[in-house]
């Protein structure tokens, strides 16, 4: 049976600093998505906007975005997938959930730390790759700056696409749009980033474009700088067709990389 999965990626304007604030706008947006849609992918730090404030902010798996994420799960029979400022076992995180209708089934803690925004001094760096599953379907999450580091997202054989949530600023948007495609293309897999749009409360601007990259880095979808929703169907058949017709994934050089912390 033909494999194929729609995605809802919601690009919003973020509140600054207000979880209420912000659920209610991703609710919101959410009652126009397709019946159809098997995963909703949320910015990074959807619930707050990418403070600094860590300590303030942080927030276990019984606070309220993660709670609202089970809910929404529920209610869309979706999976689930953003990041937010988390606390677990006294660190904090900037930390990935995939939820699931069941619950949680898996988190990954972004790697990468921009240093350029003090978030390597407010948060603990995570240790991990780690890799998500849905109808057939492998994804490999990422957050962010983590887009700057092709070495971490190699693939290995062990994915088919690569999540990117981000407050991706306008400053560098020339950046988001050029490594998007650059991570599709040598990895032989489907890339989905999502960003947000507006100004933060540091008045950092962000431009959208969140945006569907097929294996051969052709742009399938993209949305512009207003807010907005960008659902797209991955095909599985297509992507392993791709893949055995251009068979690039074989002369890959193999390496080890270390996770330790800096």
């Amino acid at each position: 049976m033909k494999k194929a999965l729609t995605v809802c990626m919601v690009q919003p304007v973020m509140a600054w600093e207000d979880v209420d604030a912000n659920l209610e706008i991703l609710e919101g947006m959410l009652g126009g998505i397709s019946p159809e849609t098997g995963l909703i992918l949320l910015p990074e730090t959807f619930s707050t906007g990418f403070t600094m404030q860590s300590e303030r902010f942080a927030e276990g798996t019984d606070g309220k975005a993660v709670q609202w994420m089970q809910r929404i799960s529920v209610e869309k029979d979706a999976f689930v997938s953003g990041s937010i400022i988390c606390r677990d076992k006294g660190q904090i995180y900037n930390r990935m959930f995939w939820v699931s209708p069941r619950g949680i089934e898996g988190h990954y803690d972004k790697r990468h730390l921009f240093r350029q925004g003090r978030e390597n001094e407010n948060f603990i760096q995570g240790q991990e790759r780690v890799i998500f599953s849905l109808n057939g379907f492998r994804f490999l999450p990422q957050i962010c700056y983590d887009l700057r580091f092709p070495v971490f997202t190699r693939n290995r054989g062990d994915y088919d696409v690569i999540l990117y949530v981000a407050n991706w600023p306008a400053l560098r948007h020339p950046v988001w749009e050029t490594l998007t495609r650059a991570r599709a293309i040598e990895n032989q897999s489907y890339v989905l980033a999502v960003n947000r749009v507006g100004d933060d409360g540091l008045q950092v601007g962000h431009l959208g474009g969140t945006t569907a990259v097929d294996p051969t880095g052709i742009v399938m979808k993209q949305l512009d700088n207003r807010p907005g929703l960008l659902s797209c169907k991955l095909d599985l058949e297509k992507l392993r067709n791709y893949r055995e017709r251009f068979p690039a994934w074989k002369d890959t050089d193999r390496f080890s990389i270390d996770l330790k912390r800096d």
